[in-house]
């Protein structure tokens, strides 16, 4: 379902806004929110619910490993979209799972008319690390339906 006013989406989103996404903000294009659910490095898995406003995507990026890694995107309210380069975007609502194998280039945001939030999890592997690319032309995101 999808949500265009804050105070409707808060009240599905099971798992909180959280706080502005400052310190990954320059990789996304609108506002993201960020509320973690294990607590990094105590965790071997870590989990965070990210929020984003209508529009908001994050740039195209990559998870490298060396081996294992990658990412599950477990989407819990509102509606979103996932696409990997070279595909066809996928439409996301809730009880949407997404695996994202290390290497495979992707975004992922909200619709243009609803908030949406997922869970993301960092898939542990070798030598973890993510690489921010350019970011989704407007041009490309309006082709959506």
């Amino acid at each position: 379902m999808k949500y265009a006013n804050r105070e409707e989406f808060e009240k599905v989103d099971n798992f909180g806004v959280g706080a502005p996404n400052d310190a990954y903000a320059q990789y996304f294009q609108g506002n993201s929110f960020l509320k973690p659910l294990t607590e990094f490095g105590k965790c071997p898995v870590f989990l965070a619910n990210v929020t984003f406003e209508p529009r908001c995507r994050n740039n195209w990026h990559i998870h490298h490993a060396k081996s294992g890694g990658g990412q599950l995107l477990i989407c819990t309210a509102g509606e979103g979209w996932y696409q990997e380069e070279g595909k066809e975007a996928v439409s996301l609502t809730p009880g949407t799972v997404i695996t994202i194998p290390a290497e495979v280039k992707h975004w992922h945001g909200a619709k243009a008319d609803s908030w949406f939030s997922h869970i993301a999890v960092e898939v542990p592997g070798e030598e973890c690390k993510n690489e921010w690319c350019e970011p989704v032309s407007d041009e490309d995101y309006n082709k959506l339906g």
